[in-house]
């Protein structure tokens, strides 16, 4: 089984930054990608950004984020980071972390990031 817990939400001013975390536990040897993904009120759930975790690592970007967000990981902490660069208010969503496995995706709760003056 594996676990992932979002953290690092919040309020930013239009142009600020915010960086996510996505901590995985359990089974995480297991894992093939992580994703970031994220759900703005009356919309569907739409991606973000989705890292080869074994292979050569690419990372794949959303259009709407080239250029301002940007995926890093800690390897020894399990640990997968958005850093969100000159936020919109459009980038305001509920964002959420998930994990793919060879069986199973398993998702996180969500942290919420709203992005307005």
């Amino acid at each position: 089984q594996v676990q992932v817990v979002e953290s690092g939400g919040g309020l930013v001013q239009p142009g600020g930054s915010l960086r996510l975390s996505c901590a995985a536990s359990g089974s995480t040897f297991s894992i093939y990608t992580m994703g970031w993904f994220r759900q703005a009120p009356g919309k569907q759930r739409e991606e973000v950004a989705i890292v080869n975790i074994v292979g050569n690592g690419g990372t794949n970007y959303a259009d709407s984020v080239k250029g301002r967000f940007t995926v890093s990981r800690d390897i020894a902490k399990n640990t997968l980071y958005l850093h969100m660069n000159n936020l919109k208010p459009e980038d305001t969503a509920v964002y959420y972390c998930n994990a793919a496995t060879f069986s199973m995706t398993v998702w996180g709760q969500g942290t919420q990031v709203t992005v307005s003056s």
